[in-house]
């Protein structure tokens, strides 16, 4: 699945050429043009990166950047701030708020590309799951893609495996059906299957998971997220 970056920036130009350098790349682009629409689709689309521009019209970056690090849904969307150079404070500031990089406008894509790659190889590696993961009653040996109850092997079908793992790799986020759609059927083949499908295999993988079956929280009129917690 392609690596979807939400660009946040309110001059159109900018944006485009974000766009055109990013897809060349092999990314997905996603764009919002001010606060409060960055806001809105970075809980909607869960981005696997956001560039998100200082300056712009009503709610500025510092306070995007603060509000979403401040939602447990988001907060762990990792962020590069563009900045001018006269804005030497607010650098600082986001790096505080949670920021992960920060790239001196005018800047060349290059460099801002990889930037990007730079923070999303320390990210994967930092969510990286071992190869066995025991969570309550259940054991995950992901090398070896079988799953246990009490030591007890399950039998899942490949979609439900990859389900399952998707939703303990969030780390506890909401993820939207659409989200799943994308990240397990695929971009291309998510767009003809209906949203149902999720919950349909959620049902599924619940039932198999028995006694573990209420770690799949359901999050009305959103997705669903995975309990860690006892």
């Amino acid at each position: 699945m392609k690596e979807a970056i939400l660009i946040v920036e309110d001059e159109k130009d900018i944006v485009k050429m974000l766009e055109y350098n990013l897809k060349k790349e092999g990314f997905k682009t996603l764009s919002a043009h001010d606060g409060e629409d960055a806001l809105e689709s970075a809980g909607r689309e869960h981005p696997d990166l956001i560039i998100l521009d200082l300056m712009l019209p009503g709610m500025d970056g510092l306070e995007v950047c603060k509000t979403l690090k401040g939602n447990r849904t988001t907060a762990s969307i990792p962020i590069i701030m563009l900045t001018a150079k006269s804005q030497e404070s607010d650098k600082v500031v986001g790096l505080e708020l949670g920021a992960d990089d920060y790239v001196t406008k005018p800047f060349s894509p290059r460099e801002l590309i990889a930037r990007i790659k730079a923070v999303l190889r320390r990210i994967k590696e930092k969510d990286k799951l071992p190869e066995v993961l025991k969570i309550g009653d259940l054991t995950l040996d992901f090398s070896r893609i079988c799953v246990a109850i009490k030591g007890k092997p399950i039998e899942l079908t490949a979609k439900e495996f990859e389900l399952l793992k998707t939703l303990i790799n969030a780390k506890g986020r909401v993820l939207s059906r659409d989200y799943l759609l994308d990240a397990i059927w695929g971009f291309d083949n998510a767009m003809e299957i209906q949203t149902r499908t999720v919950d349909v295999h959620i049902r599924t993988l619940r039932k198999k998971l028995k006694s573990e079956a209420e770690r799949i929280l359901t999050v009305k009129n959103y997705g669903y997220r995975f309990e860690y917690e006892d």
